[in-house]
């Protein structure tokens, strides 16, 4: 059997929303683009729980073929082998996590530590397991692309152990041939796998460590954005970045064409506003820790952070994003002749020559 719909994040992992509560937006519900907390619970037990933001609530996600969702770990607590029908980057909110990951063919499952602030991609298929040997809970997001999911929009996933994994969907003698195993193994086999999704362990277990830790380290976590730097990206057909933007501070307008992004707030808050053909300003939303929002293609989008400052993480569905930039050092206006910028603004020469010396800049700070 599959999980379906990575849980649509209601950010009651109070890690991540101020002093525990869920933060109530201000958008009009009829706004396709509005920012979106994650609104399903796929699973909660004993050893954490998993939340997803759903399609049929935030259909831009479907639209989009993207998805997301966040995971809480609690100390020892073990999320079973599993596979999924989308690519994505998981990125550590808090805390830390032992993950390990099995590929086609392999001989021996590679194991890594990931800590705050560390992206991890996951190729589609990918088989692996986590586990928060710390003494705190663990938080990470999800966030993938969905284009050939069942679900589009949404991320499903396949145990392969448990009370929903995929050996309850054979029957005792295919299970029995299968493993040349008898009846009662067959049986013993599948009813002895009590748990489900995301287990505590006892302390006394003790799970694999990282083998060449700074080799498989490199190869699996990175704070860069693109295939170029990361080639495990490639594989992933994704890239990110990870933008602090100080108080007040703008990260400026932009747009793609070729792919799509979407923004999971980290900390702080600010504003978003998206700007569409004709001239038409589709978004003007507060956006606060714990929020995802999707920025379609063509459309311009600007981000402004409040005085506290913001910190949002921003997944591209393309492992060599283009981005067109409207603003800054390599804003578009400055490749335009003298004459055709101010043919096209209607201003005078002074006012062109002002016009692009006050472009914005980078934001304080940006790791792709």
């Amino acid at each position: 059997m599959c999980i379906s719909q990575l849980l649509f994040f209601s950010f009651i992992l109070s890690a991540h929303v101020a002093n525990g509560e869920t933060d109530t937006n201000t958008y009009s519900p009829w706004n396709a683009y509005s920012p979106r907390v994650a609104d399903t619970t796929v699973f909660e037990g004993d050893g954490g729980s998993y939340h997803s933001w759903s399609s049929s609530n935030f259909p831009l996600l479907g639209e989009s073929k993207v998805g997301a969702g966040i995971l809480l770990l609690h100390p020892h607590g073990f999320v079973l082998p599993h596979y999924a029908d989308s690519k994505k980057i998981s990125y550590v909110l808090q805390g830390s996590c032992t993950v390990g990951m099995v590929s086609p063919s392999a001989s021996k499952e590679k194991v890594v530590v990931i800590k705050e602030g560390d992206a991890i991609p996951i190729p589609i298929g990918l088989v692996s397991w986590w586990f928060n040997a710390g003494d705190s809970d663990t938080v990470i997001v999800f966030i993938g692309e969905t284009s050939i999911s069942q679900i589009s929009g949404e991320m499903t996933y396949s145990f392969l152990t448990g009370t929903v994994g995929v050996l309850r969907g054979f029957s005792t003698e295919f299970i029995s041939k299968a493993y040349n195993l008898n009846p009662n193994e067959a049986n013993k086999l599948v009813e002895n796998q009590t748990g489900g999704v995301a287990v505590k362990l006892s302390e006394g277990i003790q799970i694999p460590q990282p083998q060449n830790y700074a080799e498989n380290y490199d190869e699996f976590a990175s704070t860069l954005t693109t295939a170029v730097e990361f080639t495990s990206l490639e594989q992933v057909g994704l890239s990110f970045k990870h933008v602090k933007l100080g108080g007040n501070a703008v990260f400026q307008p932009a747009y793609v064409t070729d792919l799509v992004q979407v923004a999971y707030v980290i900390k702080g808050s600010g504003r978003v506003q998206f700007a569409g053909a004709n001239g038409e300003k589709l978004l003007d939303a507060t956006v606060k820790a714990g929020e995802l929002f999707v920025v379609p293609r063509f459309v311009v989008a600007i981000e402004i952070a409040d005085a506290q400052g913001m910190e949002y993480l921003s997944v591209l569905t393309s492992s060599k994003p283009v981005i067109w930039e409207l603003s800054g050092k390599t804003s578009i206006w400055k490749a335009f002749s003298p004459v055709i910028l101010q043919a096209s603004l209607s201003v005078s020469p002074e006012f062109a020559h002002i016009f692009l010396a006050n472009t914005v800049p980078m934001p304080t700070k940006i790791e792709l």
